[in-house]
């Protein structure tokens, strides 16, 4: 397929959200993600971070004193999977990252509605500390750990942020695609991970992304639905009023909430270039 009838088959698709959306859009990446997983398998599976069955983790990359790149999956609070060996879908974030010179690690953590707030943010606390005390052992350099989190995984980095006071001595810098910060009112899914609309007002990730030093680089698509740009475009906004200066954004024009993510490792690096330089910048 080509890149024109790639763009073609994902405005065709709209903002709409969903499993058949998630399917069509690894459809198209496919072939693409396929041969980068034969090329780079994973180094260490399963490594166990926390104490649930889901608190594992996989790495990819080889190499001595790497910066590390930890990806969060999205899956709405509900589900989501850190793929591996038989599935490529976020898998192919820690193999991106691997060929980029990166150590790539992909986490699961645990899901809503067994584990409700903030069980995102304290596994992804558990992943940190873990690879801080571990990853050297693989070729990363604990010191230079970033966040990468799109849709459900931005808000559990989020959450993060506000939750551990000492982030900023813990990773370098986070990466936020397609999140929800609490700008915007919950939906009846939200609310099996947070609870109801009251007690979100409370919890809400909102405090801490406005708020920290740490760098940061803020995403949506073109074609994410109004909710989600309305929170990437509210956060800049208050981002703006709090520290006199928007932080790095991109908008991933052509792509939408599934795409965004799902594309890195293939032949449209432009989301690719700006994560690459961001990390690089604060490396």
């Amino acid at each position: 397929m080509t890149a024109g009838e790639t763009a073609g088959a994902i405005a065709a698709m709209g903002t709409r959200l969903g499993p058949d959306v998630v399917g069509a859009c690894r459809s198209l990446f496919d072939a693409e993600q396929q041969a980068l997983a034969a090329e780079i398998p994973p180094v260490a599976l399963d490594c166990a971070y926390g104490p649930d069955p889901r608190n594992r983790l996989d790495l990819y990359g080889e190499g001595d004193g790497r910066p590390v790149v930890l990806f969060v999956h999205g899956g709405g609070f509900l589900v989501g999977d850190k793929g591996g060996p038989e599935s490529w879908a976020n898998a192919h974030v820690g193999r991106w990252a691997a060929a980029n010179g990166l150590i790539g690690a992909v986490m699961n953590y645990r899901l809503a509605p067994a584990h409700m707030w903030p069980s995102g943010a304290e596994d992804l606390g558990l992943a940190i500390d873990w690879l801080r005390a571990n990853v050297a052992a693989h070729g990363g350099d604990p010191e230079r750990i970033f966040l990468l989190g799109t849709s459900a995984g931005a808000v559990h980095v989020s959450a993060f942020l506000k939750a551990r006071e000492d982030h900023g001595k813990l990773v370098r810098g986070a990466a936020l695609l397609s999140g929800l910060y609490g700008f915007t009112p919950l939906d009846e899914r939200d609310m099996l991970y947070y609870g109801p609309q009251d007690c979100y007002d409370l919890r809400m990730p909102m405090g801490g992304v406005m708020a920290t030093g740490l760098p940061l680089l803020l995403a949506c698509a073109g074609f994410d639905p109004p909710r989600f740009q309305a929170e990437w475009a509210s956060l800049l906004q208050a981002r703006l009023g709090r520290h006199g200066h928007l932080p790095r954004a991109h908008y991933a024009s052509g792509h939408n909430h599934y795409s965004m993510a799902m594309h890195l490792g293939t032949a449209d690096r432009r989301l690719s270039g700006e994560l690459l330089s961001f990390f690089a910048d604060h490396s």
